[in-house]
């Protein structure tokens, strides 16, 4: 099967000759079309957008344009493949922003591995944008270049492969917890990775009241005062591992309640799922191989047991994500994406499940309420958080959503 749906999908891109392609919202077939979608006409757009640079959203599509950024640097679970081989990836990004939320999204690969080049360019091309989604860049440069572009941009940067990663995993464990009947104070909680979506995980789980929790990177347990660890994994251990074990992962799995795998595939055997508390939650998602298969994961006790793949239950896919966080940002004209807006989301996917069950912790990508529900909530969290620049009202949020996917 896997052979087979990776023949299908080179076919299916060469075919096509890639995934997107610019339409026109408007027909040229007269003068009187050329000379309002041109000039002369478009000389008066220009002059009013110069007098009032707000009026850019009341013209332009900047208001619905997402420009989705990558370096190449960590492509999917592939690693450092470069900006040409990222594009394929970015186009599906791009068509998962229409299909889920009506956003239009551009990829642009960037041929270039210098920091500052890159957080330079970005700045200086977001006239254009309406937000900007950083995918697919590597840890740690991530991190400095989506801090220094919030900073210097009045429009949403969001690095999905960070927070979309990680509020989605949330959703996933919120009602996982509710399945087995535990909390998030009480339970110990383990990481295999430390890189962008681990770090993001780390936070967001600590702000829902995780106390017990081990991070591991490829050398073991990450504690302060480890030698060799880059000032991000000084800060992880900072409000992880209290405890200060050493061990490797083998050893930190030992006991736990939640497993989540944000690493490499094919790290975690089953001898380590059973060495894991009654009633464990196993969420391995590593793309294209989990850290563990699924099945083997349920066969070696595991209750509950989610991943990336969509070939089994329970997939933890970032699509339930930020399409809906990125228009209801953008619906708002939000100047960021905040730490109230992710969790609102988490929350809004989170129930959308009404009934949890082990076969069923999170909604499935085709649901057609995920987008305006995330939406919603993302509009109303920015409003009440002060970084919205229009009201709006989260229903007509949710109302407008569903408007532009149907109209597809």
């Amino acid at each position: 099967m896997e052979g087979s749906i990776y023949e299908r999908s080179l076919k299916f891109h060469e075919a096509h000759q890639g995934k997107i392609a610019l339409k026109s919202k408007v027909d040229i077939k007269t003068k009187d079309d050329l000379s309002l979608a041109y000039t002369p006409g478009v000389a008066q757009v220009c002059m009013r957008i110069h007098s009032n640079r707000d009026d850019v959203y009341r013209y332009t599509s900047k208001g619905n344009f997402v420009a989705v950024i990558s370096d190449g640097t960590s492509v999917l679970g592939l690693g450092d493949l470069g900006s040409f081989s990222a594009l394929p990836v970015m186009e599906g990004k791009a068509i998962l922003f229409k299909t889920f939320a009506g956003v239009d999204a551009f990829p642009i690969c960037l041929d270039t591995r210098d920091t500052e080049e890159i957080i330079n360019i970005v700045k200086n091309i977001a006239p254009v944008f309406g937000g900007i989604n950083l995918e697919d860049i590597g840890a740690p440069r991530c991190f400095q270049i989506e801090t220094r572009l919030r900073a210097l941009l009045d429009i949403p940067v969001f690095h999905d492969d960070q927070h979309g990663a990680a509020l989605v995993m949330l959703a996933g464990l919120m009602n996982s917890l509710k399945v087995v009947g535990k909390n998030f104070r009480d339970i110990k909680v383990v990481i295999s990775g430390a890189g962008a979506a681990a770090t993001a995980s780390a936070k967001l789980l600590v702000d829902k009241g995780v106390r017990d929790m081990i991070i591991c990177d490829s050398t073991g347990m990450i504690y302060e005062g480890r030698a060799g660890l880059n000032p991000y994994k000084e800060e992880l251990a900072r409000f992880t591992n209290k405890e200060q074990m050493k061990g490797s992962l083998a050893d930190a799995m030992k006991g736990a309640d939640v497993f989540i795998g944000l690493s490499v595939g094919d790290i975690v055997s089953m001898e380590m799922v059973r060495s894991m508390s009654d009633d464990a939650i196993v969420l391995p998602l590593a793309n294209p191989t989990p850290e563990i298969m699924p099945e083997k994961a349920r066969r070696a006790g595991a209750r509950i047991v989610g991943s990336g793949r969509s070939d089994c239950p329970n997939q933890i896919n970032n699509a339930l994500g930020f399409p809906g966080i990125f228009r209801g940002a953008l619906d708002v004209r939000a100047t960021d994406i905040n730490e109230e807006m992710k969790l609102a989301a988490a929350n809004a996917l989170a129930s959308l499940v009404l009934e949890p069950t082990e076969e069923k912790i999170i909604p499935n990508i085709f649901d057609t309420q995920v987008a305006p529900a995330v939406a919603s909530a993302v509009a109303r969290a920015a409003m009440e958080s002060k970084v919205a620049r229009k009201c709006i009202s989260p229903e007509e949020v949710a109302r407008h959503t569903k408007e532009l996917v149907k109209s597809l």
